[in-house]
């Protein structure tokens, strides 16, 4: 059965873990540990190596999810993880305009890296105070080729959504 490699990746506390937690078959291989710089002011635990999980989408495609950490000293895992990858989510926490600068830094390192198609999950839509996705896309300048795709990390349908619009884009990229 074929396995279709895909990465989540966005600066910290975007909801890479929580997007993976939520649509995985499997219990998630996570790498949470104690924070201890100035994400520990956001949350308790961050990723310092990866996640893992696993979803089947038909009889005969398995997508393996590659959650990489947000934080800047961990990015040597990016290019580890993003070997033989087929597809990149990027996550962006609505909320938090603070952060689009270090989301256009992670867009530039994948596409630098390699060209890989990828969608952008506009996360944490529910909240109040989120950013449009429309918003969301001029702040990071992206081009309308890009899909800017609204979703909340924990609604398993939103998730699902974003993963098959990035399919969309792997598939319409492999007919090109």
């Amino acid at each position: 059965m074929p396995t279709v490699k895909m990465v989540i990746s966005g600066a910290v506390n975007a909801g890479k873990s929580e997007f993976i937690k939520t649509i995985s078959e499997i219990e998630v291989v996570s790498t949470e540990r104690k924070a201890t710089d100035e994400t520990s002011l956001i949350k308790k635990e961050t990723t310092v190596a990866m996640d893992f999980g696993r979803i089947a989408i038909a009889d005969d495609l398995i997508l393996h999810l590659f959650g990489t950490p947000g934080q800047k000293r961990f990015d040597f895992m990016w290019e580890i993880l993003s070997e033989g990858m087929l597809g990149l989510i990027i996550m962006v926490d609505s909320t938090r305009p603070d952060t689009f600068r270090e989301t256009i830094r992670i867009i530039d390192f994948f596409n630098s890296y390699r060209e890989t198609p990828y969608v952008v999950a506009a996360n944490k839509q529910d909240m109040e105070n989120a950013w449009s996705p429309e918003e969301i896309r001029l702040a990071l300048r992206l081009p309308k080729a890009i899909k800017v795709i609204p979703c909340t990390a924990r609604d398993k349908q939103q998730v699902k959504n974003v993963l098959l619009e990035l399919l969309y884009s792997v598939l319409a990229a492999a007919e090109e």
